[in-house]
């Protein structure tokens, strides 16, 4: 756990590092960058050469930044007139029930086709790699012009648009779940299958335990391994998708404010962004390795 905490501060001084770099490779003047579409006057040019130290050394102003984000400061966005974390914080909350809903509706959808279709019938497994197929081929923006065409504008049993209560969370819930859904579910099936076939299965069935006792008591523990080693990569998928989802769907969140500050030269929530996806991703990279010893007794020594 020492190894795995001190790669997750290694990961996050890299993105840290790599925000900074870019915000000094970009082109034109660093304070000009940082005021991007904001209001321009000598107070504000002073307070950004202050706070930036844009007037020392540049080893300088890169350890007085680290030191920033050490103590919780993300800086201050000039367009917007308020600190960065004050704009984030605002944001986080919708995110987080958005990533959350499409988490659960993901992971629900794989086990239920995974634990449905594995060592069944040609047909019905077809069926399933078929479902899985659609899910993972098709955009999550595409799903989510399907879904407000349908349950929307032609049915209206959800709202076009905003976050006013669970139901608006449903269709921007699924269409940023469903890709997910079909990955882990060809996983997990998968796995299910190569356990179903191991010496530990036909000691179980010997016993007179049914298939179903076999799948949910022993064959889905041993299945989960691979499941939640990609439960990893759709973090990315999550944080990703959820800045067009967003936008599609008008919900409030960090990554409609994430395409708002590229698209108006807000660099300093830019960067926070890019710290908080770094934070978010090594928090869970590190929980799941704590579920490996939980789910499979074997990775504790």
């Amino acid at each position: 756990m020492i190894r795995r905490l001190g790669t997750g501060l290694a990961v996050l001084w890299a993105a840290a590092t790599a925000s900074y770099l870019a915000l000094l490779l970009a082109p034109g003047d660093t304070v000009d960058i940082l005021i991007g579409d904001g209001a321009d006057t000598p107070e504000i040019r002073a307070r950004i050469v202050q706070e930036w130290g844009l007037d020392r050394p540049e080893i300088v102003q890169y350890l007085s930044y680290l030191w920033r984000l050490v103590h919780g400061d993300l800086g201050r966005s000039y367009q917007l007139q308020l600190g960065v974390g004050e704009v984030l914080a605002t944001q986080i909350l919708p995110t987080a029930q958005l990533t959350l809903a499409a988490a659960g509706i993901g992971v629900v959808l794989a086990g239920v086709i995974a634990i449905v279709t594995a060592g069944r019938g040609p047909l019905l497994r077809g069926a399933g790699s078929l479902a899985e197929l659609v899910s993972v081929s098709v955009p999550p923006f595409l799903i989510g012009i399907v879904l407000l065409s349908v349950f929307s504008f032609t049915l209206g049993w959800f709202p076009v648009s905003g976050a006013t209560g669970p139901i608006a969370l449903v269709l921007p819930a699924f269409s940023l779940g469903l890709p997910i859904a079909g990955v882990l579910g060809q996983v997990l099936r998968g796995g299910l299958e190569r356990a179903l076939e191991q010496p530990f299965a036909v000691t179980v069935r010997a016993r007179g335990l049914t298939e179903r006792a076999l799948v949910a008591r022993h064959a889905l523990r041993h299945a989960l391994i691979p499941a939640v080693t990609l439960a990893g990569w759709f973090t990315g998928t999550l944080l990703g998708g959820a800045v067009i989802t967003e936008v599609l769907f008008g919900r409030p969140g960090l990554g409609r404010v994430a395409m708002e500050a590229v698209t108006g030269r807000d660099m300093p929530v830019v960067m926070a962004v890019v710290l908080l996806s770094a934070v978010a991703y090594v928090t869970i990279s590190t929980l799941l390795d704590l579920a490996y010893r939980v789910i499979d007794p074997r990775t504790r020594g």
